[in-house]
Order: structure tokens, then C-alpha cells, then sequence
């Protein structure tokens, strides 16, 4: 039986070498993208794309100060209306980014890779999650929608903007912070400053 292009894009997604490969390589491979896209920045798009993108990074940083990993189910802060919530933070931190090039083909692009990317990862992580976690974890996610927010029985507004420092700090946040920031100044500076 051959498989179909989907299955064969999911099984490419889920193949552990090639996860390994990327993981290596990711650093890398977004500073390629990132150095590509200078040149194809544009004006008009680059204000609706900071909006987007700084919207994702924080929905991110939300997250990095709620989520203790593998520690404790998380189902406060923005867990408290969808599973997944990092991943949808992280695609509109990227296309954001990707939007400034106002270039249609390569948003069509991010969305279709994110989407292999997010679905994949995600089932890889639900699974761990039901092992570390059982029951309750299969009660939030009958609970909770994985990609589609929506208020549930696990709002609580008293738990809804909590901070963690020690969360945070874990989670890399103000690494990750220096990092977005110093690339919208790059951005910013190949977009206004830079001569023609």
C-alpha cells in the first residue's frame, strides 16, 4: 500500500533521526531564514507584523511562567483555555516575523510547515503527558480543546496571570525575551534604517 503525501510529510515529522538532525541544526537554520528574509522586508507590512509577532511572544512568555514541565499538569495561565498554547504563541511569534516580508508564498509556507510541525509534536506530547500524568491529564483533555481557546471549568481569574519566577527562569524566559528583542531591532533597522 503507498502511502499518501500527508503520511509521508507526518512520518517525516515523527522520524527520530530527522528530529534529532533538526534539533541540532535548528539554530543554525533559523539564523539562515532569519538572514534570507532581510532583504525581502517591506515597509507597508512591517508594523502588522510586529503587532502579530509580538502578540506570540507574549502568549510565550505567559506560558514560560506557568508551565512546570514534566513537574506538575499545568491548567492555569493560558492552559486554562487551550492545551497548547506555546505552540499557537510560537507560530504568531514566527509569522509575525515572516508576515513583514509581505510575501503571500511564504506565510502559505509557515502555515503548512508550523501545522506538520505543531500536530506531530503534539501528539508525540499527549502521549507522554497520559503516562506522566493519567487520568487527570485525560480529564483536562476532555476538558480543554488542543488549538481552539474557549472558557471552561478550569477558569479560575484568580489563577489566570500567576508568575512563577522559578518557572520562568527554567523556561529560559528572559533569554528568550533578549533574543526576540534583539531581532525587531534588526528587523526594524533593515526596514527603515538601511540604505536603499
Amino acid at each position: 500500500m503507498t502511502l499518501s503525501i500527508i503520511e509521508r510529510i507526518n512520518n517525516l515529522f515523527n522520524n527520530r533521526k530527522a528530529r534529532k538532525t533538526f534539533l541540532k541544526l535548528r539554530i543554525p537554520l533559523i539564523l539562515v531564514i532569519f538572514v534570507l528574509i532581510l532583504p525581502l522586508l517591506d515597509k507597508r507590512w512591517f508594523l502588522p507584523g510586529l503587532a502579530v509577532s509580538v502578540l506570540g511572544e507574549i502568549i510565550q512568555l505567559w506560558c514560560f511562567a506557568t508551565i512546570k514541565t514534566k513537574k506538575q499538569l499545568t491548567t492555569h495561565g493560558p492552559y486554562m483555555f487551550v492545551r497548547n498554547p506555546m505552540y499557537i504563541g510560537r507560530f504568531f511569534l514566527v509569522f509575525g516575523i515572516l508576515m513583514m516580508t509581505g510575501n503571500p508564498w511564504i506565510m502559505l509556507a509557515c502555515i503548512i510547515i508550523y501545522c506538520f510541525y505543531m500536530t506531530n509534536r503534539v501528539k508525540r506530547e499527549q502521549e507522554l503527558l497520559s503516562g506522566v500524568f493519567g487520568p487527570d491529564y485525560q480529564e483536562y483533555c476532555n476538558r480543554v480543546r488542543p488549538y481552539m481557546p474557549t472558557v471552561n471549568s478550569f477558569f479560575n481569574a484568580k489563577r489566570l496571570f500567576e508568575f512563577d519566577r522559578e518557572s520562568f527562569a527554567q523556561n529560559h524566559g528572559l533569554r528568550n525575551m533578549a533574543a526576540v528583542g534583539i531581532c525587531y531591532v534588526v528587523l526594524y533597522i533593515f526596514t527603515f534604517v538601511r540604505p536603499i
